[in-house]
């Protein structure tokens, strides 16, 4: 059984989508990043960076005890390669996955992250105005990229659908948020319309939406709160003994 550390943010879906669409059985155990379940020391012991998703596999291919794995993209492949789907294993077809998965962790899923915070924070720290130009700017920047590759290709990865794809989708789903206008950028448009007309897109999408909450719609006292544990962390010191 596969038991997935979770909570439905971009990071989480992209691996739910992942799992429907290998018809994998697994279990959501739900971390909530807005009470500050990622900092508790028993889940810091399964992510030494306290973020999720976290995957555990307690049945793991070598029959020995439960496997965990964390961060998004190694979760990714490690089911991919379990369950032999979605992730060819022939060197050139394998890198052309890999890159890409590769550019969404270094690249696509940080700067697009950090427009987003920056688009919430508002006036409330001050002028944010360089930072929302900087990061929106590069987030056009990468939905170009995107673009100019879904028009050479029809999948990330080449001519057939992959992890790749599965590891983008779901950051881009928001581009009205992220200050992008779709329709700039019309392969990307076709692409994300294929995978949203996919049965286990769709499923995969849609787990957890009843554990989130819309922070907007809180009191400030609330807001400030969950900015409080989610923005501005610093180093954990070394524990002692």
């Amino acid at each position: 059984m596969l038991e997935l550390f979770y909570w439905p943010t971009p990071n989480g879906k992209k691996v739910t989508i992942l799992l429907e669409e290998c018809g994998e059985p697994y279990k959501i155990t739900p971390v909530n990043i807005q009470r500050g379940d990622q900092f508790t020391d028993s889940f810091l012991k399964m992510n030494p960076n306290h973020r999720m998703p976290v995957l555990v596999d307690h049945k793991p291919a070598d029959g020995g005890g439960p496997l965990t794995v964390f961060e998004s993209g190694s979760i990714m492949m490690y089911i991919a390669e379990k369950t032999g789907k979605f992730w060819p294993q022939d060197l050139r077809a394998k890198y052309e996955v890999n890159q890409w998965l590769v550019w969404q962790m270094a690249n696509q899923g940080p700067k697009l992250g950090e427009c987003g915070h920056f688009k919430r924070l508002g006036d409330k720290e001050g002028d944010q105005s360089y930072a929302l130009r900087r990061f929106t700017d590069e987030a056009n920047r990468l939905y170009g990229v995107l673009n100019n590759r879904l028009h050479a290709s029809p999948y990330l990865a080449g001519k057939d659908y992959s992890i790749a794809d599965m590891i983008c989708y779901p950051w881009t789903i928001n581009w009205k948020l992220q200050g992008q206008d779709i329709e700039e950028f019309k392969y990307v448009k076709r692409w994300q319309a294929e995978l949203a007309a996919r049965p286990a897109v769709q499923k995969g999408m849609a787990v957890g939406a009843d554990l989130s909450t819309d922070v907007t719609k809180l009191p400030p006292e609330e807001q400030a709160r969950i900015r409080k544990i989610m923005y501005n962390q610093r180093a954990r010191p070394v524990p002692h003994g």
